[in-house]
């Protein structure tokens, strides 16, 4: 199998040297999946790692100034008995959720599945013994749920990764060799990109630890060009914060809506790939024991419905405990959302920003000949559209069908509601 991934390897290696300059042109299959990505509207992240065994969260080797080679340590006891693929993918698709994206290497480049590049890795270097990242694959794919795959451009134990604004105090012998730790990253991206089935998404994160050095050069066309070759329909998005690059297929947001930049990692502007935003179902991306801080179930619907008025995907993360199970406030909320997505999941999936613009009152969504408006907050029976190109012929309440009273001129459309509104999301349709 070795020789295989090598072969692979140097094969896309040679590709990737004559069209790296190129300009990105991607496959039909890749603008199907585009689609396909945007219809879905809602994923769920999976931070899961060694890290978790501390309960500080997936930055706990750069926070806690630990030495790498006492983190380590650490793989020696991780045993995550209760992990269990099917319970975990069960859950995330009763949730209304289409894909995950797990973690498969985060920046304390310990990897959760069996890579001949490194033997710090679940299979080779902990009691468990099994790769997790398999297990979880091949049940997405039994469930038909879509798989993507997190992967962390900066490694805080390695020697020969460049030292970057993070991770500097990890005791590393700095031997800083970009060309050795590029085709480690290719090497492991190889694997991921030929061991597990069809990959949707490689979802990059990093790129900013070496912002503070202008001239430092990711090679991202040639990683880029690896991947489409490796499997052509994949999406790439790298959270960079920064207007998507040449090869990049998705635009990702971090913490934020596409347009807010209420934490500071979202102020870049707008493009026009697919976008997606990520966000903690508390305040952690990794298991945290002592946060307890969970969003209501009420805020992550409206989260998701502004997402979908924003025209962009949310993908809703979850930490695992370190014996392997999802946190009970995790699972009880994803049950939440999908009973509301059982009932509602017509207005969010498969449709795009509506044609009016998100409001202070909510947000609308669109798909064929309806428009579905989505009420989040609003203290009055009567509300005010700007929609003067769309000749609207009818609106009722989504929730029963039943006809309301609209007026319609060249100004707008004014909705003449039954009561005024209440719920997670009070729901027009207007039919055009």
């Amino acid at each position: 199998m070795k020789n295989k991934v090598l072969t692979l390897l140097t094969a896309s290696l040679l590709f990737t040297s004559t069209v790296a300059q190129q300009a990105y042109e991607p496959t039909q299959d890749n603008l199907k999946t585009r689609k396909e990505f945007q219809d879905d509207k809602f994923g769920i992240f999976i931070h899961y790692g060694i890290y978790s065994m501390l309960g500080d969260g997936e930055w706990v080797l750069h926070t806690w100034n630990l030495k790498h080679k006492e983190y380590a340590k650490l793989a020696g006891g991780f045993c995550p008995s209760k992990f269990n693929a099917a319970e975990w993918v069960a859950a995330i698709k009763a949730s209304g959720a289409k894909y995950i994206c797990f973690t498969t290497r985060h920046h304390d480049g310990f990897s959760m599945f069996d890579s001949q590049y490194s033997n710090y890795n679940i299979v080779k270097s902990t009691p468990f013994n099994r790769d997790i990242v398999k297990e979880l694959t091949d049940e997405c794919h039994k469930q038909n749920i879509k798989v993507h795959f997190y992967y962390s451009h900066l490694d805080w134990g390695r020697d020969d990764y460049p030292l970057g604004r993070t991770g500097g105090n990890t005791g590393r012998k700095l031997q800083e060799n970009w060309d050795s730790y590029y085709r480690f990253m290719n090497n492991q991206l190889t694997e991921l990109l030929t061991h597990y089935g069809p990959v949707r998404a490689i979802w990059f994160d990093g790129w900013w630890d070496q912002d503070q050095k202008p001239g430092f050069d990711w090679h991202l066309p040639q990683q880029y060009a690896m991947i489409h070759k490796l499997q052509p329909a994949c999406l790439i998005g790298n959270n960079h914060h920064q207007l998507p690059y040449s090869g990049e297929d998705i635009q990702i947001f971090e913490r934020d809506l596409p347009g807010e930049n209420t934490f500071g990692l979202s102020g870049q502007a707008i493009g026009h790939l697919p976008l997606e935003t990520c966000e903690t179902m508390n305040t952690s991306w990794g298991y945290k024991i002592t946060d307890n801080n969970y969003k209501s179930t009420e805020a992550l619907i409206r989260l998701l419905v502004k997402a979908a008025g924003k025209d962009a995907n949310l993908l809703l993360n979850i930490g695992p405990q370190p014996d392997g199970c999802i946190p009970d406030a995790s699972i009880e909320r994803l049950k939440y959302i999908g009973e509301w997505l059982k009932t509602n999941g017509e207005t969010i999936y498969g449709t795009r920003g509506g044609v009016v613009p998100p409001r202070d009152w909510g947000v609308t969504t669109q798909k064929d000949d309806k428009i579905y408006v989505h009420i989040l907050d609003w203290k009055d029976k009567g509300l005010f559209l700007p929609i003067t190109d769309i000749k609207i012929k009818k609106a009722c309440l989504f929730k029963n069908k039943k006809n309301i009273s609209f007026s319609q001129n060249k100004q707008g459309l004014f909705l003449q509601l039954p009561e005024v509104p209440t719920g997670v999301d009070y729901i027009v349709e207007l039919q055009w």
